[in-house]
């Protein structure tokens, strides 16, 4: 009889203990965890350290690591260009009991707290300065080259994907959806992974190669319950949304706001509906 490999199981960090945890990684890195600050999130928890630093824990399907690895935070720490916490290094191990890995990278601290949650219900009223310089380090970052493909929701994002979900919002609508320049980016790109007042990029996860236009679409979808933000979003990265890439970067995005898991009061559904029936006419037009 052939015995099957154990599988992991689905495990919410914000309710699962993790003192076993927070031990091991005190012992590895030789570091004293503030336990007082530790901000617990589904996949990952983190908190700051006795040397003033950040200790940020993921825990992940093996499964879910694929060829390029999870070492996101790591990569990304030779980027040049983008405002982003100073990497110091890590410590990666194997769970004795499950089929799942678990790293925790050290960085400095933010320079400010995060901007708000992912999705964001009021304008942050963000200062020129700082679009000058989200601007400055999202162009930077697309003009960079890597081998890495970015995986937004931890799902590599392919030619396959994009058409897809094109065609889960535009179905009777034969789109060509062939992306045309593929650049590196960030591939989470919220309220919740930036820092105001001044400007800081962080969560490097999933970054790698992406359809252009991506990062500047997934932040339009967080801004969308704002008018005011997310015209301020389209016009700081309309060169971005006026691309062809673009374009479907954008119906990409929507897909997510109003696929199967749609909640019905989400104030985004409406302009959504409303930004695909005005792209979907732009990309016909040509």
């Amino acid at each position: 009889m052939t015995l099957s490999a154990p599988s992991a199981r689905a495990v919410d960090l914000r309710v699962e203990s993790v003192d076993i945890v927070l031990d091991h990684v005190e012992r590895c890195l030789q570091v004293e965890l503030d336990r007082e600050t530790v901000l617990r999130k589904r996949r990952s928890v983190g908190a700051r350290t006795d040397r003033r630093t950040w200790i940020r824990i993921e825990r992940r399907r093996l499964d879910k690591i694929g060829v390029q690895g999870w070492n996101g935070t790591e990569c990304a720490a030779r980027l040049e260009g983008i405002a982003q916490p100073v990497w110091r290094g890590c410590v990666v191990w194997r769970d004795a009991d499950e089929p799942v890995m678990w790293r925790a990278d050290e960085t400095e601290l933010l320079p400010g707290p995060p901007i708000g949650n992912a999705i964001l219900s009021e304008d942050p009223r963000l200062q020129d300065s700082w679009w000058q310089a989200f601007n400055a380090s999202l162009d930077a970052l697309s003009a960079q080259e890597t081998r890495r493909v970015a995986t937004p929701d931890t799902i590599t994002v392919t030619q396959a994907l994009v058409t897809e979900a094109v065609r889960s919002v535009a179905p009777a609508h034969d789109l060509d959806t062939t992306i045309e320049r593929w650049v590196p980016a960030h591939a989470d790109l919220n309220w919740a992974n930036m820092t105001a007042p001044t400007f800081s990029l962080f969560d490097w996860e999933d970054w790698g190669n992406a359809p252009r236009g991506l990062d500047a679409a997934s932040l339009w979808g967080s801004s969308l319950a704002v008018p005011a933000l997310v015209d301020r979003v389209w016009h700081e990265r309309r060169h971005d949304f006026e691309s062809r890439d673009g374009k479907l970067m954008t119906l990409f995005a929507c897909s997510k706001i109003l696929g199967p898991h749609a909640h019905p009061q989400d104030p985004r559904l409406e302009p959504a509906r409303r930004m695909v029936e005005r792209v979907v006419a732009e990309l016909q037009a040509g």
